[in-house]
């Protein structure tokens, strides 16, 4: 599977776009919709001020990765918005951080779970402190995994 537009847009939605480099809630150099400036080929990011289209093509290469992992890592059939939740989550916290989650263990045994909407609101926390926005994120994502 791959991301669709509602995953793509609860993204960008939350995470806002911002054409310079700035710090994320725990100090990462961040930039465009939330992407990480994380390896020596993007330091030049850093200093730089990019466009919404340069943006999308960071969003659609860490979405990329982010969807491979996700492919491998179901063990069950879900449907779109289910995908598109976990993606959104995924971008959100680190894929290492869902896949070792009880929410992927929850999905995998049975993604129709109600409890997995609890799963979700355990990740509201940021450099030790629970954040309103994250809170409103994951309430954001578990309506999309539940929505018929």
């Amino acid at each position: 599977m791959i991301t669709g537009k509602k995953g793509i847009l609860i993204i960008e939605e939350f995470e806002g776009f911002e054409p310079k480099m700035y710090k994320d809630a725990v100090g990462l150099p961040t930039i465009g919709y939330g992407t990480l400036i994380d390896t020596k080929e993007e330091q030049w990011l850093k200093t730089a001020i990019i466009t919404k289209d340069q943006a999308e093509v960071l969003l659609r290469r860490e979405l990329g990765m982010i969807e491979r992992n996700l492919n491998v890592m179901l063990k069950k059939t879900i449907t779109q918005n289910q995908f598109d939740a976990l993606v959104s989550f995924a971008y959100n916290l680190g894929i290492a951080n869902l896949r070792s989650s009880t929410l992927l263990k929850k999905v995998n045994r049975n993604p129709a779970d109600t409890t997995i909407r609890d799963e979700f609101m355990k990740w509201v926390h940021a450099g030790g402190k629970v954040l309103k926005g994250l809170q409103t994120r994951r309430k954001a994502e578990a309506d999309l995994y539940f929505k018929k």
